[in-house]
Order: C-alpha cells, then structure tokens, then sequence
C-alpha cells in the first residue's frame, strides 16, 4: 500500500483584496485614523475663498474661547464629521459662507478640493462630501462699534 506524501505546511502571506488600493499590500497595510482625515477635510475646505469658518454656532463659539487662551491652536477638524471605512471615506461639512458667494458654486468647490486633498494625500476613495451651509457672515459682522452700552429707549 501506498502511504500519502506529507508536504510541510506553509503559511502564505495574504494577498490584498482586489481593487484594495495602495493601503494594503502584501507588505501589509496601513489604517488611516478618522481624526487624520478630518483635519485634512477641514484645512482644504478653508483654502476655498468664500468660505467664512467651518462648524455650527457651538463650535464655533468654542473654538472662538479657544482660540484666546495663549498657546491653544485652531481646531483644523472643526465643523468636519468623517466615516472612514478600510478603502472609502464619507465627509460632512458643516460651513458659513461670506454673503455675495454662490452657495452651489461654492459647495462645488469645497467638495472638488476635498477629494482631491484626500484621495492624494491617504488613497481613499471619498464617496460621498455633503457640505451644510448654517450661515452667512455680513461684512457687518466684523465691525467694531463702540464699547459703551447702547442708550436705553426712551420712554415719551
């Protein structure tokens, strides 16, 4: 009788996936945090001009206490949510837009500048930019009237 031959076990390197993208090799792979993400999400949707700040009120009004206390930095991730799967990235922005800005065209540009800093800088795939317009900020906004109280009506 004739006894089966015995190979030695080998274990084989995984191989990536196919489509996998250039986050995993067969040299291993690399997981991108969502915290990376969102920073670089936020820092490219600044770069576009019209855009005034990024984030809802609250934040907005926190990162404005922040930002006076000496040494603290700008949240770069301020206003920007981000799902990040293996291969694919999803973002939420959240912006105030300077009056006299074309909403659609801007959001157009926020989402084009967005992807492309993404997909070149981690090798996502971005599916998906939703951007939220919560405001418009009026050259007004900016100007410093006096301190002094206003006066109080008066009453005839």
């Amino acid at each position: 009788m004739s006894s089966p031959t015995s190979q030695p076990a080998t274990t084989p390197k995984p191989s990536p996936s196919p489509g996998a993208g250039p986050l995993a090799t067969g040299q291993g792979t690399t997981k991108i945090a969502e915290a990376v993400v969102s920073k670089i999400a936020g820092l490219a949707a600044r770069e576009v001009g019209g855009v005034h700040a990024l984030g809802g009120g609250a934040a907005r009004a926190f990162g404005a206490i922040r930002e006076r206390i000496p040494g603290a930095a700008t949240n770069a991730s301020q206003g920007v949510s981000v799902e990040v799967g293996e291969k694919q990235a999803a973002v939420d922005i959240d912006v105030v837009v300077e009056y006299g800005v074309a909403i659609a065209d801007l959001a157009k540009a926020i989402r084009r500048n967005v992807i492309s800093a993404l997909e070149r800088m981690t090798g996502l795939e971005v599916v998906e930019v939703n951007v939220s317009v919560n405001d418009v900020h009026l050259p007004s906004d900016d100007a410093d009237g006096d301190d002094s109280p206003a006066e109080p009506p008066r009453v005839a």
